[in-house]
């Protein structure tokens, strides 16, 4: 299965890089992770965040590959555990079907992303840095993946 990260944002120091290529690596074959950054909207005194984020969500669905299942990362989303993901990803995986997440900018993302997702994923209740929702994800896929295929990462 394909997984395609979709997130607003480019040139990320150098450690959300390194985090994120070490567990989209240690995916494997099964669950193919790929980042595609969007770029975020340049915004002037004269833009509000409302007009960025639309924009961004503009980018974002246009970049949505056809006929992927699409998951939104959003703060009003389902806040799931390790054991409610590695369900999820057993169901993704079973499916057959591609899968897009969604990673909004500073702003976040506009309804019109909300209301394409399939499910909405809630990280945590905190604010976490753009850069740093890419290591989580990936960490947390794998974190599933493993746990599914009885690796010893996960030891919970």
């Amino acid at each position: 299965m394909k997984c395609h990260l979709l997130a607003v944002g480019r040139r990320m120091p150098d450690w959300v890089a390194a985090g994120y290529e070490e567990y989209a690596r240690r995916l494997g074959g099964q669950v193919r992770l790929q980042l595609h950054e969007i770029a975020p909207h340049r915004r002037s005194s004269r833009d509000s965040a409302e007009r960025a984020m639309q924009i961004e969500s503009e980018r974002l669905l246009a970049a949505v590959p056809e006929g992927t299942r699409v998951v939104a990362l959003d703060e009003r989303g389902a806040a799931w555990n390790t054991r409610e993901l590695a369900d999820r990803l057993a169901q993704w995986l079973g499916s057959g079907q591609d899968m897009t997440l969604l990673v909004g900018g500073a702003d976040g993302l506009a309804p019109a992303c909300l209301e394409a997702a399939e499910v909405k994923w809630s990280l945590s209740p905190l604010t976490l840095p753009h850069g740093l929702v890419r290591v989580v994800v990936a960490e947390q896929l794998y974190r599933a993946w493993s746990l599914l295929n009885n690796h010893p990462y996960h030891r919970a």
